[in-house]
């Protein structure tokens, strides 16, 4: 199943189960905060990355994430696929920053 969401540039990008399964596997912390890493790719600041052009990371403070980690990063990978967009999310992981 996949989860759509729309990023603040009109971007439409999904989330697949075995991603989502992927991400708590790797960062247990994010467990029971899937619509953080959503409202992440939402509302959140975009960059692209400086190597990888199709690569966008997506960045958000979350004030109850826990004690030790402040905010969400989100990789969502920009893709054409039979002419159509197909913009997806690879991974997430939870981060300090001071």
């Amino acid at each position: 199943m996949k989860e759509l969401v729309q990023d603040k540039f009109g971007n439409t990008i999904y989330l697949t189960d075995e991603r989502w399964q992927h991400i708590v596997r790797r960062h247990s912390v994010l467990k029971g905060f899937k619509n953080e890493v959503l409202k992440t790719i939402r509302i959140g600041k975009r960059e692209q990355d400086d190597f990888y052009p199709d690569k966008f990371l997506y960045r958000k403070a979350f004030a109850n994430l826990s004690l030790h980690y402040t905010h969400i990063e989100v990789v969502v990978i920009f893709r054409i696929k039979d002419g159509k967009p197909n913009n997806f999310v690879v991974t997430a992981y939870p981060m300090i920053v001071g």
